[in-house]
């Protein structure tokens, strides 16, 4: 089995820049990353993350529409989809997270997998936080993940 080739664009955000990589097919990688590492290439699913990221800082979208490769094991897929299920501008907790997967003492396992997330933004790990409300954990740093849970509020009172 060969290795797909990833084609790779970088995009200013708010809170940094970020790497975005997809294959033919799909988009495999969204993260914060402050140099560049590889050469660029324009490609029409990287152009339509620009596009939809573009529009979630600007405050015009909530959800996003791309065809991702979200490679893991069967429990980090189940924990990935139920990050896509938490709205925008609102929070849940790791074990509000492993309850809902009814394994409810897979705590740790849940954040685990929200730190093998590979489509930050995309697949909304931000929006995981500590049952005390806390914001542990985020690969990025807790600034980021405080300024992309302000930013979303900002926008979620904006457009109520």
């Amino acid at each position: 089995m060969s290795i797909p080739t990833l084609s790779y664009q970088y995009m200013p955000s708010p809170f940094g820049q970020l790497e975005i990589a997809a294959t033919d097919e799909n988009l495999c990688i969204v993260r914060f990353k402050s140099e560049r590492s590889h050469p660029t290439r324009n490609h029409e699913i990287l152009e339509k993350t620009i596009r939809q990221l573009t529009e979630y800082f600007l405050g015009y979208r909530h959800t996003f529409d791309l065809p991702l490769a979200t490679d893991g094991t069967p429990f980090q897929q189940e924990v990935w989809r139920q990050l896509n299920r938490i709205p925008y501008g609102a929070t849940c907790s790791y074990g509000e997270i492993a309850s809902s997967i009814h394994r409810p003492k897979a705590v740790r396992a849940v954040g685990a997998a929200n730190g093998r997330n590979r489509m930050s933004i995309i697949v909304p790990c931000h929006r995981v936080i500590g049952a005390n409300g806390s914001l542990t954990g985020y690969a990025w740093g807790t600034s980021i993940k405080a300024s992309l849970l302000a930013h979303e509020q900002k926008y979620k009172i904006i457009q109520s």
